[in-house]
């Protein structure tokens, strides 16, 4: 249908020309290997009201106490062992199969117990649950540990290790904080990356829930700071689109003598802070330099632009001693 016909149905000759010729904006499609700016251009906000800001520094040193065992699960000393013992006889006893019978029970758990599966026949013929010797028995506990104060979006990448939130092979997935900031807030962490690609990311001011809906992350609804990203080519903060044409960038060098050009080191922590004091400009520092600041003339502020989390692509990341103080 030409440019004319759709004129004459009443509709303006611009967007007219835009059905015709198909598309007006070409795609925003840089790969996570960045290949340079987008031209997808940053979304502008609309300003709602928060709910629920937090009003008190708010902190996390991720040193989860293991879970307490059950109130009467056993007992300690002679007596226990004593009792233990009398236990098992009684236990023999009664379940010692009858050679002329055999138990077709006993047969399928002594399957499973060849084959490495549930159930195991202990000598005196009870059935326990096998145990993997190479299953590290706090795995599980850590990994559903992150505790009421974190939600991992659409994920299960992140988990505590040893003191640490770390997260691997997250796919642009985040852990949220559940806390509401305020408009002007200071956030600060301790971050380690244990691979040579870097790629320390937070995200300040979103929405608390979102992730990546598609390979490139174009529509984050926040402030992304990335340390060593693309490799450990790049330092940049970006605001909603990461591959954005208004991202600030600080490209790697490592013979520079300017400390904030060098790549992120394996092991290596780093202290992050990011606040922002006038509404407006976003500064973010590493071990006290700052790596770059954002004016935004149409700042995210208020619904759906405060809460602070961590993201992570490939590399595996860990944080550490996350302060938030509300400003």
């Amino acid at each position: 249908m030409g440019i004319v016909r759709l004129a004459s149905l009443g509709m303006p000759s611009a967007v007219a020309a835009c059905l015709a010729l198909g598309a007006c904006v070409p795609p925003g499609n840089a790969v996570p290997e960045d290949s340079g700016p987008s031209t997808q251009a940053s979304a502008v906000a609309a300003f709602v009201p928060s709910f629920g800001i937090m009003t008190e520094p708010f902190f996390d040193d991720f040193e989860r106490k293991p879970q307490a065992p059950d109130a009467g699960a056993g007992d300690s000393g002679a007596q226990s062992a004593e009792a233990g013992a009398q236990a098992t006889q009684a236990e023999a006893g009664a379940l010692k199969p009858d050679a002329s019978k055999p138990s077709k029970e006993l047969a399928k758990s002594d399957a499973q117990a060849a084959e490495g599966g549930p159930l195991a026949v202990t000598e005196a013929g009870t059935k326990e649950p096998h145990k993997d010797p190479h299953k590290d028995p706090h795995k599980d506990l850590e990994a559903s540990n992150l505790g009421p104060d974190w939600t991992q979006a659409k994920t299960s990448a992140w988990r505590i290790e040893n003191g640490w939130l770390c997260g691997q092979g997250a796919r642009n997935h985040g852990v949220w904080l559940n806390r509401v900031l305020p408009i002007n807030a200071r956030i600060e962490f301790d971050a380690r990356s244990e691979s040579p690609e870097g790629d320390l990311k937070a995200e300040v001011w979103g929405d608390g829930q979102s992730a990546a809906t598609t390979v490139s992350y174009t529509n984050a609804t926040s402030y992304l700071a990335i340390f060593g990203g693309w490799k450990n080519t790049i330092h940049v903060l970006a605001r909603i689109n990461e591959h954005g044409t208004d991202r600030k960038e600080l490209h790697v060098d490592k013979e520079s003598d300017d400390a904030r050009k060098r790549p992120v080191a394996v092991g290596q922590s780093y202290h992050f802070k990011i606040e922002r004091t006038d509404g407006k400009t976003v500064r973010w520092y590493v071990n006290g330099a700052e790596m770059h600041s954002f004016h935004d003339p149409q700042p995210l502020q208020g619904m759906g632009h405060d809460h602070f989390g961590f993201n992570d692509w490939d590399a595996k990341v860990c944080f550490d001693n996350v302060r938030v103080t509300p400003l």
